[in-house]
């Protein structure tokens, strides 16, 4: 555990590493649920963090210097179930009409605190804080120039120079959150790193938690503790990872600020409920998070229930019976890799996770771009399956059935010898892998196993599971079971997303069965169980649309293009498009996507291919196809067959 630093003009400059950080969470229980211990940050008459329960927020889409519409949509969220409403403020005249808003919600009884969003000018961020509850800065651009991906070269002795223009420029910002009790959030998004930062340490998760950190430590000198954080990015894996080890440098440097959640440009529809589910609920399954935000590309009222839902999901765990797992050296908390193991035709090894369909009801309707790799059928053989598609039925009326696998039952591992079969599923749970379940697993290579779990914590069990794999040596795929009863597809979503999430990101998913005792219909099922595969960024099967929520600094109707833009692009598979309303994270979501549709002015949009600009303020009804245009110039086109 060595940490590098130089002594230059007072400030340690730190070469970041995740293995140093490791022992750090030493005190994380990986299988049991308990929220992550943080101090108390008074925001308004709503406190975050501490004692307090998960809160949940949103962000206005409307101009901030209208009063009355900003007023009437913080009222609509307010309404939903949101406990802060986040307003942007571009300029001066915005920063100051945040008094008027602030006025007017008081007036009709609305006691709910706002936050500031402030982006490249500190000066609105002054304004801001004497009228508002939180003032929001973004490390990337609060002194640093915007973005610009240009590489650029320090001594240390420059770079603590440039530490100290922070500090310069911070200090009187909070003093002034002093003077009038403003909360801060230091709010870092992968998409507007400064040059400075991408230049010492790459586009990093060490990078995004060091850009937090020289405004942490600035705080804590200065004794100033109303700061919560946030570090967020479009990237579930990278969003994950980073917040993650965001947690383990503050526990090493002694802070216990709360913290922010959420996946930046989720997108809207299924999509934007999975991959929020799968990042936000990954985090707040191993008691991280203390307000979450689902940013949703539609109104910001409707993110309030999905949050809600997610949030009530993840905590009814809390107080659950015990899970005696056990952490192995083998598992890297922090930078997990997949967990190795030995290939049995498709699953497992190199091969990309699989997805299992249930048809134990006999119904065989597919969806052609989400075909399953096998369907699971219980007790019935099918008189015909798509082309391709295998089957799995029970080992006890398998009986060396074409085109089937046998399934078996814990009780039933006696049998599994007397089975020839190269390819063999056994249904198990974590409790169930007693010395005779890992003594058979030993001689039988072959077998992939089904992991289930009717624990209040599945997501615990189903990690002890494989890493007690991992602790005998055994290299058997695992694919994950998980069941419900949901009558709505969003409640499937959330849940199967969440319970997904720290599994994906662990290495440890070779597939997936997803089983819904509701009526949702089957095909449903199997896109989510994609989708899930998606959002982890495991299993590509369909376009990947990277779509901001809209804020006060949009200047075109968010939706309705982001409507047109998947009406022409969604059967591209394996692409990424980002769908940006302006430049703060815009040009550097660019990067992640293989093409970018960025607000430039007002009904104006700028065309990206990764992070550069090929075509600047295109009139907004000629963007959509002029992007299908660009992606057709490079080959990138195909005609939609479905």
């Amino acid at each position: 555990m060595q940490i590098r630093a130089w002594e230059i003009a007072g400030y340690q400059l730190r070469e970041l590493s995740i293995v140093n950080y490791q022992l750090s969470i030493e005190r994380m229980d990986l299988f049991n649920y308990s929220r992550r211990e943080t101090s108390e940050v008074n925001i308004g008459a709503t406190p975050m963090g501490g004692s307090n329960p998960i809160r949940i927020q949103s962000m206005t889409n409307t101009s901030t210097q209208d009063t009355e519409a900003c007023v009437a949509q913080a009222k609509r969220i307010v309404d939903a179930g949101g406990e802060y409403v986040r307003l942007t403020a571009q300029g001066i005249k915005e920063a100051e009409n945040l008094m008027n808003i602030n006025a007017a919600l008081r007036q009709d009884g609305y006691m709910v605190p706002l936050v500031a969003d402030i982006h490249f000018n500190p000066k609105v961020a002054d304004v801001a804080a004497q009228y508002v509850e939180k003032v929001r800065i973004n490390p990337g651009n609060y002194v640093d120039a915007a973005r610009t991906f240009k590489h650029l070269e320090y001594t240390d002795e420059e770079y603590a120079q440039e530490l100290q223009k922070i500090r310069d420029r911070f200090v009187p910002f909070l003093n002034i959150c002093k003077e009038n009790y403003t909360a801060i959030r230091i709010g870092v998004n992968h998409g507007s790193l400064s040059d400075r930062i991408m230049s010492r340490y790459g586009d990093t998760p060490e990078g995004m938690v060091e850009s937090c950190m020289e405004f942490l430590r600035i705080c804590v000198e200065e004794n100033f503790t109303d700061v919560v954080i946030s570090i967020k990015a479009s990237n579930t894996v990278v969003m994950v990872k980073t917040v993650r080890l965001l947690a383990a440098v503050m526990e090493k440097e002694g802070m216990q600020f709360p913290l922010h959640l959420g996946v930046t440009e989720a997108g809207d529809g299924e999509d934007g409920r999975i991959k929020s589910a799968l990042g936000i609920g990954a985090l707040l399954a191993d008691g991280l998070g203390d307000t979450i935000r689902v940013s949703l590309s539609e109104a910001p009222e409707a993110e309030i229930p999905v949050a809600r839902k997610l949030v009530d999901y993840i905590v009814q765990r809390h107080d659950h019976p015990y899970i005696p797992g056990a952490d192995v050296p083998e598992f890297n908390y922090l930078s997990p890799t997949r967990r190795e193991t030995k290939p049995v035709h498709n699953i497992g090894g190199e091969n990309l996770p699989v997805v299992i369909a249930a048809r134990m009801d006999g119904n065989m309707e597919f969806n052609p771009q989400f075909m399953p790799d096998y369907v699971y059928t219980g007790r019935s053989v099918p008189e015909q399956l798509p082309e391709g598609m295998q089957c799995i039925i029970d080992a006890d009326i398998w009986m060396g059935q074409p085109n089937a696998w046998p399934a078996f039952k814990g009780d039933q591992m006696p049998f599994l010898s007397s089975c020839n079969a190269s390819l063999k599923f056994l249904f198990i749970t974590y409790m169930g892998l007693n010395d005779e379940a890992i003594a058979c697993l030993k001689y039988h290579p072959e077998v992939v196993l089904v992991s289930q779990s009717n624990h209040p914590n599945r997501l615990g069990e189903q990690r002890a599971l494989a890493l007690q794999m991992m602790k005998e040596g055994l290299q058997n795929p695992i694919v994950f079971f998980e069941h419900y009863a949901e009558e709505e597809a969003e409640n499937l979503q959330i849940k199967a997303a969440a319970d997904m999430g720290a599994l994906i990101f662990d290495g440890l998913c070779d597939g997936i069965l997803l089983y819904n005792q509701g009526s949702l219909h089957p095909t449903l099922i199997d896109t989510t169980a994609f989708g899930i595969l998606q959002a982890g960024r495991v299993r590509t099967s369909k376009t990947e649309f990277i779509s901001c929520p809209g804020c006060g600094r949009t200047l075109f109707d968010l939706q309705s293009t982001i409507t047109r833009v998947k009406a022409a692009t969604s059967h591209l598979k394996g692409l990424k498009i980002g769908i940006m309303g302006c430049i703060v994270n815009g040009p550097g979501e660019m990067a992640d996507a293989d093409y970018g549709y960025v607000g430039a002015g007002r009904g104006k949009v700028s065309l990206y291919k990764k992070k550069e600009c090929i075509e600047k303020n295109i009139p907004e009804e000629e963007a959509v196809e002029k992007l299908i245009e660009l992606i057709k110039a490079n080959g990138d086109y195909t005609e939609n067959n479905l």
